[in-house]
């Protein structure tokens, strides 16, 4: 049950940085989830794990890892379509 959570939340987590930012994240619902994990893992590898908690990801750190990650994703897909 614990992993479903660990979805759910890290498909939130995508779909809020991709709401911050106002990009859409290729791939729909799996890319807002993927989004979401590897932006927990940026933010805990830059920030640590500190303030609230859910589905063993940390909510805040995940949340700016995310952000930065799918700024990055943009910036790279915006610059492979100019090319």
């Amino acid at each position: 049950m614990e992993f479903i959570l660990f979805l759910i939340i890290g498909g939130i987590i995508g779909w809020l940085a991709g709401l911050i930012l106002g990009k859409d994240i290729p791939g729909g619902i799996i890319g807002n989830i993927i989004a979401g994990i590897i932006g927990a893992w940026i933010g805990g590898a830059l920030l640590g794990d500190w303030g609230p908690s859910i589905g063993g990801m940390a909510i805040i750190p995940a949340l700016i890892g995310a952000v930065i990650l799918v700024a990055l994703v943009s910036f790279i897909l915006k610059k492979m379509r100019h090319a």
